[in-house]
């Protein structure tokens, strides 16, 4: 559902970027668990498993609040309910910096995946209610930034915090960066409840019902699931791979962050333009094809040079988050405009419980050798490359809604 009163340019721009701010923050505090892999793994004398368990439950617990959170989204409007979700992540994320065990971390981490995980879907809507279909692509590349923004400066510094305060640092950043944030949203977020009058009209499980009564949405949140499958068997293992078996040191492994961040940070916007020009579902498929030789690069690379590995792990961070790209403006799209904050909140606990169950296959899939060496990675790969092709399959039979009509349409 449109807003009211559509914004002009420039107070697009700035919601975008507002947005933007807001997914760094969330995004930062998933990604910085991977690069603390090999530290956090060590200080709590936990296994590789278990330590994909920590990840997991991140991304679980977002898929439970999503489905709770669909019961509610449309009946707030969007700046009071973002705020406050805003805030309670913010301290959530206060609170995995302070834990002082595994147990009390895990905890921790269950809470901010809980904030966090229905934060995501609510940017995602505030694009969609605000940003016309032809120029969707151009909005989730600028908000998709904020990937490219976490990985170039956020990991980095992350890392660096991790090196000389501790583990516990990169927490206390995040935290202080929401605190900023949240007082900069509430200034420049316009007030957008265009959509209360129809959500007050539908229970709260009706409104459900509804959703999932679409044939269009169940093939979308099949397509989505696929979407965040594909790299979550991977992602969460990369650092601890590249130190173990590409013999890449730990003061090295920000380069690898920095790198991809560096170039996904202008690839975001070549394929966001690429998007709304070439069609959606074609630079999708694209780019979803792309990503199988580079997952099965990224895990199998090992006794060459440092900058050969930078040249696989940049290519794989570029063409994974380009895909989400087109990915993104696909599922948004897909959903019934009338139904949108309710679908866009089911979406969230499809896609992170995908990431999380991803990230067991993974854990399972890997194991060590004597030597401490990591074991069977490319089979993760192979399952990522497996859930790529499928989505290419799947996404060919989705309706967009605001495209023209007929197959170029859907494009």
């Amino acid at each position: 559902m449109p807003t009211s009163h559509p914004l002009s340019p420039r107070r697009e721009l700035w919601l975008l970027l507002t947005l933007a701010g807001v997914q760094f923050t969330h995004i930062l505090d998933f990604m910085i668990m991977m690069p603390l892999g090999p530290q956090l793994t060590r200080i709590f004398a936990i296994s590789d498993a278990q330590f994909g368990l920590l990840v997991s439950a991140y991304t679980l617990s977002a898929g439970v609040s999503g489905l709770l959170a669909s019961t509610y989204i449309d009946r707030f409007g969007r700046k009071r309910l973002l705020l406050a979700l805003y805030a309670l992540f913010g301290l959530a994320t206060l609170a995995c910096g302070l834990a002082p065990t595994y147990a009390t971390l895990m905890v921790a981490r269950v809470l901010a995946g809980m904030f966090g995980g229905v934060l995501s879907a609510l940017c995602q809507t505030v694009v969609a209610d605000v940003v016309p279909f032809e120029r969707r692509g151009r909005a989730m590349g600028i908000v998709m930034t904020s990937f490219s923004v976490s990985t170039v400066a956020g990991v980095p510094l992350g890392l660096v915090f991790a090196e000389y305060g501790g583990w516990h640092m990169p927490f206390f950043a995040i935290a202080a960066m929401c605190l900023l944030l949240l007082v900069f949203a509430a200034r420049t977020l316009p007030t957008m409840d265009a959509h209360l009058a129809a959500g007050q009209q539908r229970t709260a499980l009706g409104g459900i019902a509804e959703v999932l009564r679409d044939a269009n949405h169940r093939r979308a949140f099949v397509f989505s699931g696929l979407l965040m499958f594909t790299g979550f068997t991977v992602i969460p293992y990369i650092t601890i791979y590249m130190q173990a078996n590409a013999g890449v040191r730990t003061d090295q492994v920000p380069l690898i962050y920095l790198c991809g961040g560096v170039v996904t940070l202008f690839t975001a916007r070549l394929f966001g333009r690429l998007t709304d020009a070439r069609g959606k579902v074609r630079t999708f498929r694209w780019l979803a094809l792309a990503v199988g030789p580079c997952l099965l690069g990224i895990t199998t690379v090992h006794g060459v040079p440092l900058w050969v590995v930078l040249t696989v792990s940049t290519l794989m961070f570029a063409f994974m988050s380009g895909r989400m790209i087109p990915g993104m403006a696909i599922i948004t799209s897909a959903a019934n405009p009338q139904l949108r904050g309710t679908f866009m909140t089911l979406n969230a606990s499809v896609q992170s419980a995908a990431m999380g169950v991803a990230s067991l296959v993974g854990g399972v899939l890997i194991s060590r050798d004597a030597q401490g060496l990591v074991q069977g990675y490319w089979m993760a790969a192979v399952v990522g490359t497996v859930a790529s092709v499928l989505s290419i399959v799947v996404v060919g039979r989705l309706v967009l809604h605001g495209a023209a009509p007929g197959p170029a349409g859907k494009a």
